[in-house]
């Protein structure tokens, strides 16, 4: 069979590639990424590519306009490879990591270091502990087995009783007692109410015990590294407050290689069931994990045989793919999950690159939608810890909603769709270099003024940029509440576009495509519906219990997404509900929050199976409420006017003034 040569440009590198193969797929294999929505079945057409030389087979496309086909744009899942080639991916294709470490400071946004500010009564006691001991070497007066020893020390110098031992320490004890002449630092882990012995080292390594959490992320994969042996005080809440840095030695985030297979966690799981599918899935999040472990450690200049312990958490879907679990039936009516619960696991059998002793502690779920990543927020922000009445919402490709406080806890998940992450949008991308993420539009002139991220020429817009362009439109009467353009030529950026009427952000010569950039009115459908789904199954959840919505103490919006929100937008549009911006607190990654703390704390860690049997879930696709309030919501900001009296009392006067 022949063998052709790909170039990807601007990245300037070559792979090979076999006769009539999937372009999408050779990117795929070669680590380089081309968006691609919908997993590469054609209907997105987001992977457009520019062929710079060679032959391919590419049909056309309804997402590529005559003229752009004529220079070249083709869509990488629909081009087939019949000789040497060289591809260009454009700048809204490529991964640009720069936006992974941008922060926002702000006094209601807390980060992963600030958890104590929410969670109190937590003392810093590891799961996974280091003791140095000095054993007396055997004679013929004293001449039990080298296990027998070591656990007899153990209880007489630290009154540690540790009847459970891992096979991997039996196999290398002598030696290494031996080597270290009786001075050894033990590993211990403990399991329930007892302890097991993991791992055993020559010399006193007892303050050289750190350990990895990690934020499974269906876009983004983050880790910290922490130093358990050296925090100094007792308190996490003081630590955590007052010398934080200490104890979390580096941070880094990457993006989840998975997202070559599918941005959404669905298009995965339809991936898993192809041939190889599921392998190739959970050896691209493990690469990524490696990747991101390897930059910590570096960053600390630490020896990595020195991490004793992995924590980590993900949605339901990205914990199964991690684990290598079949996770076709998350998807499928009745939507049940291999597991819920699970064991704890060595982490070389899942590929990860560090010692064998290491085990990983994964945070349980509660159902095929609400996941580990929902119960390390709700942890993590200390909401099951307070009396008043607590509203917790992670935002993305679905909703995961929490309500309750320390004594009842209920959730639901929503399809919310991709429309913040990009998804169904035309300059739709993620929060990347050149992505709108404010918009501002005068009242009087309708001229946009943007920001992007990087202060770069614009080339898509983000989620937040989408709150602000259509909150900005409906208040300046560009649109109606329906999410539909005013035809009465108000202002020339209107006009109307392949798909219906469009408003024009950056005309092509100020972009960094050279393309227009609009928002149309099927953007907006999209995100009308997004937003619907969100506010419906927080409405849902509320009548559920007999909550209304005055009666919400604390709305908590996490994720990273959460950060660059502005408030008042969201409000205006209905994704929130109508409450005053002081119960509102953004706690960034609440993934991390929780992860970290179950690290740091033997007492958290039992929480976290406490907490989640403790939640009830209520599953809204088989709820007829749901849809109910779903058509109640989608209108900007909602169909019953009494939900969002001020928002429509300021459109109101902004109608009175434009007449």
């Amino acid at each position: 069979m022949a063998e052709y040569r790909v170039k990807f440009f601007p990245m300037e590198t070559m792979f090979s590639a076999a006769e009539s193969d999937n372009l999408l797929d050779v990117a795929m294999r070669s680590g380089v990424h081309i968006n691609a929505s919908c997993g590469g079945n054609g209907t997105c057409g987001k992977c457009r590519i520019m062929l710079r030389e060679g032959d391919v087979n590419s049909p056309s496309h309804r997402t590529i306009t005559p003229e752009d086909y004529g220079n070249g744009v083709r869509l990488a899942c629909m081009t087939a490879i019949h000789g040497d080639i060289a591809v260009e991916v454009p700048l809204e294709s490529q991964v640009d990591r720069t936006a992974l470490g941008r922060r926002r400071e702000a006094p209601h946004i807390l980060s992963p270091s600030d958890a104590g500010k929410l969670v109190a009564g937590m003392e810093i006691d590891p799961a996974v502990f280091k003791r140095y001991i000095k054993l007396p070497e055997p004679t013929m007066e004293d001449n039990i087995s080298d296990l027998a020893r070591l656990t007899r020390e153990l209880r007489t110098q630290c009154g540690i009783h540790v009847p459970y031992v891992d096979f991997l320490v039996l196999k290398k004890l002598a030696k290494v007692l031996r080597a270290g002449k009786w001075k050894v630092t033990v590993t211990i882990a403990t399991t329930g109410s007892s302890y097991t012995l993991i791992n055993v080292e020559q010399g006193n390594r007892e303050f050289e015990n750190y350990s990895i959490v990690l934020d499974i992320g269906t876009t983004t994969i983050c880790g910290q590294l922490l130093d358990l042996a050296n925090c100094g005080v007792t308190s996490i809440m003081e630590r955590l407050k007052s010398e934080r840095d200490l104890c979390t030695l580096s941070e880094h985030s990457d993006y989840n290689k998975q997202i070559s297979f599918g941005e959404d966690v669905i298009s995965r799981i339809v991936f898993s069931g192809k041939k190889d599918g599921l392998c190739k899935l959970q050896e691209a999040v493990v690469d990524a994990i490696n990747q991101v472990i390897d930059e910590l450690v570096a960053s600390a200049g630490i020896m990595a045989d020195s991490i004793s312990h992995v924590v980590f958490a993900g949605n339901t879907t990205m914990t199964h793919l991690l684990l290598g679990l079949d996770p076709t039936y998350i998807m499928r009516a009745p939507y049940i999950p291999t597991t819920t619960f699970f064991p704890p696991i060595r982490v070389t059998s899942l590929g990860v690159k560090l010692g064998d002793h290491v085990h990983a502690f994964t945070f349980p779920s509660v159902a095929s939608y609400v996941g580990g990543d929902i119960i390390a927020g709700v942890l993590g922000s200390g909401m099951f810890q307070r009396s008043e009445t607590t509203l917790f919402l992670d935002i993305g490709t679905n909703g995961e909603i929490v309500l309750g406080n320390k004594d009842w806890l209920t959730c639901a998940s929503c399809s919310a769709g991709p429309a913040f992450e990009g998804g169904g949008i035309e300059f739709g991308m993620r929060a990347g270099k050149g992505a709108i993420e404010q918009v501002r539009i005068n009242p009087s002139t309708y001229e946009p003024m943007i920001l992007t991220v990087g202060k770069s020429k614009p080339v898509g817009i983000c989620g937040s940029g989408l709150i602000d362009v259509v909150a900005e439109l409906l208040e300046t009467g560009l649109i109606d509440q329906k999410g539909t353009f005013d035809r009465n030529g108000k202002s020339g950026r209107v006009r109307a576009g392949a798909n219906g009427h469009e408003y024009v952000l950056s005309y092509g010569p100020d972009t960094g495509t050279g393309r227009d950039i609009v928002i149309t009115e099927s953007d907006i459908d999209n995100l009308i519906r997004t937003k619907a789904a969100i506010y419906a199954g927080c409405k849902v959840l509320l009548d559920s219990l007999g909550v209304s919505v005055s009666e919400i103490d604390t709305v908590i919006i996490a994720g990273g997404f959460g950060h660059y929100i502005d408030l008042e937008k969201a409000i205006t549009i209905g994704l929130f509900p109508e409450l005053p911006l002081r119960k509102f607190i953004f706690v960034g990654n609440s993934v991390l929050l929780g992860v970290r703390l179950a690290s740091f704390s033997s007492e958290f860690l039992k929480e976290v199976n406490e907490v989640t049997r403790k939640m009830t879930n209520v599953e809204l696709s088989a709820n007829p409420r749901f849809m109910e309030e779903f058509v109640a919501s989608m209108f900007l900001p909602h169909t019953d006017e009494r939900v969002f009296p001020k928002v429509m009392e300021r459109l109101m006067g902004t109608r009175k003034n434009a007449e």
